[in-house]
């Protein structure tokens, strides 16, 4: 009998392998990508602390573009750079949280980039 592959549990067992290797510390924190079908959030995370140091969404009242789209994700990657760089935050651990490297969260991680995060 064929099943079907749950997609949603597929990506949490990506996710929590790659978190086995993947840590943020206070010198350089981890940047967390969340997507759902609606929006998109951003955390910078201190692991060690277990703090949230900086955090960004498309709910913001500083991001016009609504949606979980490329076009959003430009604005939210521009936005967590320019909230981490006033905490001196300049380095950071990438963590696209079992995702595809592709879309939404390439281009997030391209704005943050342009914006000056390092990583």
């Amino acid at each position: 009998m064929i099943t079907k592959i749950d997609r949603k549990s597929e990506r949490e067992r990506r996710h929590a392998r790659v978190r086995n290797k993947v840590s943020g510390t206070s010198e350089r924190p981890r940047l967390c990508v969340f997507r759902s079908n609606t929006n998109l959030y951003v955390q910078v995370i201190d692991d060690t602390k277990g703090v949230t140091l900086v955090s960004a969404s498309t709910l913001d009242k500083e991001v016009k573009e609504k949606h979980s789209n490329v076009a959003a994700a430009k604005e939210l990657g521009a936005l967590i750079a320019k909230k981490a760089m006033e905490k001196n935050i300049k380095t950071i651990v990438f963590d696209r949280s079992g995702y595809i490297y592709h879309g939404v969260v390439k281009a997030l991680a391209e704005s943050a980039r342009e914006a000056g995060l390092e990583f």
